[in-house]
């Protein structure tokens, strides 16, 4: 690590990042915090990052490698391995090693929708468990922050009920489309576009087989929850995947509610590492409670220092 790191989330990774660049033999000499967020990545030289998960995540990048090596195989632009295995830490963590992209930007949403036709139009993988129970990972969330002084105990109670509410009301889904393989979070924050007009599939640690409409679901939440894509850029989308529009759905509603949950819980456990974000997580719990008035509502980014503020999760 070059200099000093001016974030308290960033040093705690460091250790972590340490053991797993000496395990997997190469050096941590001059690397640097990219994002500390959900995953802490770090750039390490020789164009490789590391990709240190949270604790209780380490099937999570087993998968996550698996998936990767499989979209290869299938021609699916998307981050490749740098190393081909995972470096298990202690508490259930794990880091992975991966080729770093050309200079990027967030991709377009047009870029997601391409990204997704492809990847919903392949065979079903057998290495993919199946998408069970999304509500349940962010109960599983709730838990690992409720004790925190970012929300109040009423309020983490009321959305560890919908939570529940959530799950109850996802084993009845109507039927929509046929499963397929999923990104799990796909929307433009995970797509990475490059100068010359390529996108590539990010983060894929939250893949699995189950509803097309779960993937959709989460650019179609920029227009009915957080009113930050316009009517006509989200009518591109939609073009770009072929048509399909999931607010048409049967289901959606259930969909957009859950996904409106973790971006919640993902606000409060960001707030817990930079409690500068705060305000936001408890913003958005105040929406959830439709004391914000109704949708779409203003819910604005959550920032990942060091470095720049990232597009709205």
């Amino acid at each position: 690590m070059t200099g000093t790191i001016n974030d308290e989330a960033a040093r705690a990774t460091w250790p972590f990042v340490v053991a797993a660049c000496h395990a997997a033999g190469l050096d941590p000499e001059g690397a640097e915090p990219v994002r500390i967020a959900d995953h802490a990545i770090w750039a390490i030289s020789g164009e490789v990052v590391v990709r240190l998960t949270r604790p209780g995540r380490r099937a999570a990048a087993h998968t996550e490698l698996r998936t990767a090596q499989w979209l290869a195989d299938h021609g699916v632009p998307a981050v490749r391995p740098a190393l081909p295995g995972v470096v298990e830490l202690p508490g259930e963590r794990a880091a992975t090693f991966w080729r770093r992209l050309p200079d990027h930007t967030p991709g377009r949403h047009e870029d997601v929708a391409g990204l997704l036709r492809l990847l919903h139009r392949l065979p079903l993988p057998d290495h993919l468990p199946p998408l069970a129970d999304p509500a349940g990972r962010a109960r599983a969330r709730i838990e690992a922050v409720r004790h925190s002084s970012v929300i109040d105990h009423a309020d983490m109670g009321r959305l560890a009920d919908r939570a529940d509410d959530l799950a109850d009301a996802w084993r009845i889904l109507a039927a929509g489309l046929s499963p397929a393989p999923l990104h799990g979070d796909a929307w433009a924050g995970n797509v990475a576009r490059t100068a010359d007009g390529r996108a590539f599939l990010l983060d894929l640690d939250s893949a699995a087989v189950g509803p097309p409409e779960w993937d959709l679901t989460s650019t179609a939440v920029k227009v009915s929850t957080t009113a930050t894509i316009p009517p006509a850029e989200y009518e591109r989308f939609v073009a770009a995947y072929g048509g399909y529009d999931v607010r048409t759905y049967d289901g959606f509603e259930v969909m957009r509610d859950i996904r409106e949950l973790h971006m919640a819980v993902y606000a409060i456990q960001t707030a817990v590492d930079h409690p500068h974000t705060a305000p936001e997580a408890r913003h958005r719990v105040a929406c959830l409670r439709s004391l914000n008035g109704p949708r779409p509502w203003t819910w604005t980014a959550v920032p990942h220092p060091p470095g720049r503020p990232g597009p709205i999760v």
